[in-house]
């Protein structure tokens, strides 16, 4: 049988004739002063391997130094524990390890038929031509010494009921010497072929394998029967022989000596290589933070001259008005103050926004799939049109993503997707796990229909794992475990089961989009938005944050418009803001739905992607009591946790059976196959490997893409969300927008296109100001670089092209969109030059200026006598401009 090509796991069993040719090489003298004289002696098991293969045993190194290690340690105990052969069993190789181990001439060992027969001798051809093999092809040592071969006697457990006939030895000489060196053969081979007793020797080795592998294996081998004739008066023989051998063998001091110095040399390289990379990677390290300090200067300097600049224009502004009434200019002065600190002074779309009617704004939301503007098909309903067309703003890039994949070697301008939500930093572990043996099962019971809710042993596991990692304060019951494939269905089929066509669920904005198509098209079920903002004031402590009075505004707003409001929908963590909840966030969310008799969809799919231990996750089935149990209803998957997106399982757990057999009878078109059901099972009874191997490095590898995404963004001079739970990051380009509109958001997100990397648009997550994207950082480090290079291509090109425009068109009119100012942002991505103040309102310079002054510690950092110091030539043109005034 072939087995090159075929990956071998450690342990794998060995017969009888692989172990002695194994014997045969490393039983060699040349093998053994190589693995005494080096550190590291993988190569020369390399080396093994190679000749192995070439003898038609396919073995690697890894797997000969571990069987060699095994045998030793069989070795030492059986000689630790002063076990000699006593008639009864005993180890077959325990001889010949003996005989290396302890520095005796080895003897040569071989195979007939599949079963062991021991050689006394081999004429000095064969000895000279094998070590020149062994040496030329696999092992060049460079040892000139020819050694004995090996020979292994196997005794057998003499039999009380059969008494087996030795068949005679095949003719053998040895190699030559003296006259009475020879004689003495002779009488000794004489005697052997008189007298040869049998034995049998059996060894029973159980092997003890973990489901995941995770322990490691013990020794395993088959017991066979192997027939021997030993030879009597050996000692003799083999005296002489020694004599012979020792007679060539140089002074052990030598060999010692050459094995130190060679030691030492090896050493005093490996310092010097380590001493090397070291220092390349404190220049590497230096060099970056040149360039990281020099990004910071510059952003300083164009920060400082920004501020300046509005300066300018105020105090251009207020000469020019001088000659006008006092009373007018302060009614004037008034009334910009107020608009600035109003919902964001004129233009503003958020403005537009809250004022406009709510059925205005939801027909707003999806207009992008609106049949009326479309030609229908005569082919389908009116049902089938709409999903016809029914499409998110960035289905485009998706399907061009696909068409255009980046890859390394086949594709390296291809597009990376840094838009998807994939963890693709864990494929390495998840892989090896679901291909191991215990994965791969096809008992008849899973090729037959299950239990619509899921095979009961699934439903079992699945309640015993959310118990543990959600920290439940009673086991969770697996008669409340309803599979389905994915949690996209699992939106489904409870807007169906709970909402009728028409009604509506609440949830907040930005949502994941996808939840749109799950409920909206799906059961015609709408999407009442609690709209959310990056402001901070005295409510939101957080950008985005939710809050029950914003929930009490949207559900009054959507029955006051005749709308039924079923349900409300919480995502935790949050996709894509990355907010995790707090227990008491969660208690107030709870207690709203109760008041107003609203069920609860929890999607906690990125449970357990909490990469920092800074960040607490709390689970609603961890809390003590849940307000309305009976309208509380959970989700979770492996799809973003396992980094598993291929494999559609999605989990609910819910206390009302009547949700739970409503939303079973739907499984029928939603269900999970049977051989996924138990791979998911013996996923999740693993936790010791899920605890110490997988989410270890899960989350160590989840850490370090953000933090260098988030320092990449931090060079750029980008705002950004900092959270630490999901895969990624909710990032504020809106000073990269000419306009403040979702047009020129869209524009912006196809110029990263064209640039070769998809990225997500506010837009698709019904982000209520345009501006705000989602990057994905759950990728390998290449990738992650070549994305974030593009990605400073296209912003560095966006800013020249936006300054050049307000270069050539100085003066702005009000109608012109401005970018919302919020206390996350560092940058204003609209300019003024002072020459166009005829024009310009006082109002818009003081945003500008409080913008500023919000999103920076300027002042602080640069007081006016240090600024006097420092650039005094500048400070003097602005005091003699103070002085006009």
């Amino acid at each position: 049988m072939d087995f090159r090509g075929k990956k071998y796991e450690r342990g794998s069993n060995w017969s009888d004739p692989e172990v002695v040719e194994l014997l045969q090489l490393w039983a060699d003298e040349s093998v053994q002063i190589e693995l005494e004289s080096c550190l590291r002696n993988q190569h020369v098991f390399n080396r093994i391997a190679e000749v192995l293969r070439e003898k038609g045993i396919h073995r690697t190194g890894d797997q000969c130094r571990e069987k060699i290690k095994k045998m030793k340690l069989e070795y030492r105990r059986i000689k630790d524990n002063s076990k000699a052969p006593r008639g009864g069993r005993t180890w077959k190789f325990y001889e010949v390890m003996d005989r290396v181990l302890t520095s005796r001439p080895a003897l040569a060992y071989g195979s007939l038929s599949g079963s062991m027969m021991a050689q006394q001798v081999l004429q000095g051809s064969m000895v000279e031509s094998y070590h020149h093999q062994f040496a030329s092809s696999a092992l060049p040592f460079g040892h000139s010494q020819h050694p004995e071969l090996m020979e292994i006697k196997c005794e057998e457990v003499n039999s009380d009921d059969h008494s087996l006939t030795p068949e005679p030895p095949q003719a053998m000489s040895y190699q030559q010497g003296s006259p009475e060196e020879q004689e003495m053969e002779r009488a000794f081979l004489e005697r052997a072929q008189n007298d040869s007793p049998i034995s049998r020797v059996e060894i029973p080795i159980e092997t003890s394998v973990s489901p995941s592998g995770f322990s490691e294996p013990n020794m395993a081998n088959s017991s066979r029967i192997q027939n021997v004739v030993p030879r009597p008066g050996f000692s003799a023989l083999h005296r002489l022989r020694k004599k012979r051998k020792g007679q060539r063998l140089r002074d052990p001091l030598d060999d010692l000596l050459l094995k130190t110095l060679t030691s030492q040399r090896a050493m005093e390289e490996r310092f010097l290589q380590m001493e090397e990379r070291r220092f390349q990677r404190d220049l590497d390290v230096e060099e970056r933070r040149m360039q990281l300090e020099q990004r910071r200067f510059e952003l300083e300097r164009e920060h400082e001259f920004r501020m300046f600049n509005v300066f300018a224009q105020m105090l251009s502004i207020l000469k020019q008005s001088h000659s006008g009434s006092s009373s007018s200019q302060g009614l004037d002065f008034s009334q910009a103050l107020s608009e600035i600190e109003g919902m964001g002074g004129r233009g503003s779309n958020l403005q537009e926004m809250r004022v406009r009617p709510l059925a205005k704004r939801r027909v707003d939301m999806h207009s992008f799939c609106n049949p009326s503007g479309f030609q229908r098909s005569p082919y389908l309903s009116a049902r089938g049109n709409f999903a016809n067309i029914f499409q998110g703003p960035t289905e485009e890039g998706y399907k061009a993503y696909h068409a255009d994949k980046y890859d390394e070697e086949k594709n390296p301008n291809g597009i990376i997707n840094f838009g998807t939500s994939e963890n693709k930093l864990c494929f390495d572990l998840m892989s090896k796990r679901l291909t191991q043996a215990d994965m791969n099962v096809m008992d008849p019971s899973l090729l037959q229909y299950p239990d619509w809710k899921g095979h009961l042993f699934l439903r079992e596991e699945v309640a015993r794992f959310l118990t543990y990692y959600c920290k439940a304060p009673a086991p969770l019951k697996a008669e409340n475990v309803i599979v389905l494939n994915g949690c996209g269905s699992l939106f489904s089929a409870l807007a169906t089961v709970l909402c009728d066509p028409g009604e509506a669920v609440l949830i907040a904005t930005p949502f994941y989009g996808g939840i749109t198509q799950s409920i909206f098209l799906y059961g015609n079920v709408k999407l009442v938005y609690v709209y959310l903002d990056s402001k901070i004031t005295g409510t939101n402590t957080r950008p985005f944050q939710l809050t029950v009075e914003k929930l009490e505004k949207a559900l009054q707003d959507a029955r006051a418009e005749g709308v039924t409001v079923r349900a409300l929908i919480l995502l935790n963590p949050q996709n894509p803001l990355g907010d995790i909840y707090s227990l008491s966030e969660l208690r107030d969310y709870l207690e709203f739905a109760k008041r107003h008799e609203l069920h609860v969809i929890v999607d906690e799919i990125y449970m357990l992607s909490v990469f920092d231990e800074s960040a607490t996750f709390h689970s609603v089935l961890g809390m003590d009591r849940l307000p309305d149990p009976q309208r509380t209803h959970v989700m979770w998957g492996i799809t973003k946790d396992f980094a598993v997106s291929g494999i559609r399982f999605g989990t609910l757990y819910t206390e009302n059976q009547d949700v739970a057999n409503a939303v079973a009878s739907l499984c029928y078109f939603h269900g999970v196959c049977g051989p996924v059901q138990h791979k998911v099972a013996q996923l999740l009874r693993d936790r010791d490997w899920i605890n110490q191997v997988y989410l270890r490095a899960n989350h160590a590898r989840l850490k370090a893409a953000h933090t260098y995404v988030t320092d990449e963004l931090k060079t750029l001079g980008v705002p950004f969300l900092n959270r630490n739970a999901g895969f990624f990051v909710w990032i504020d380009f809106r000073k990269y927008l000419k306009t403040g509109t979702f047009e020129e958001e869209l524009l912006l997100w196809k110029r990263f296109l064209d640039n070769k990397v998809l990225l997500s648009c506010g837009k698709a997550f019904e982000c209520s100001e345009p501006g705000w994207f989602r990057i994905i950082f759950a990728d390998k480090t290449h990738r992650l670089q070549l994305g974030m290079q593009r990605i400073r291509k296209v912003l560095e090109e966006r800013e020249q092209e936006i300054l050049a425009e307000e270069k050539e068109q100085p003066c702005q009119s009000d109608q012109d969109g401005k970018a919302d100012s919020t206390d996350e942002v560092i940058f204003v991505s609209r300019h003024q030059d002072p020459t166009c103040g005829s024009n310009s309102s006082l109002g818009d310079l003081i945003g500008l200026l409080q913008q500023q002054m919000r999103s920076s510690d300027w002042l602080q950092k640069n007081t006016a006598e240090q600024f006097a110091q420092e650039k005094p030539e500048v400070y003097d043109v602005f005091s003699k401009l103070v002085g006009k005034q």
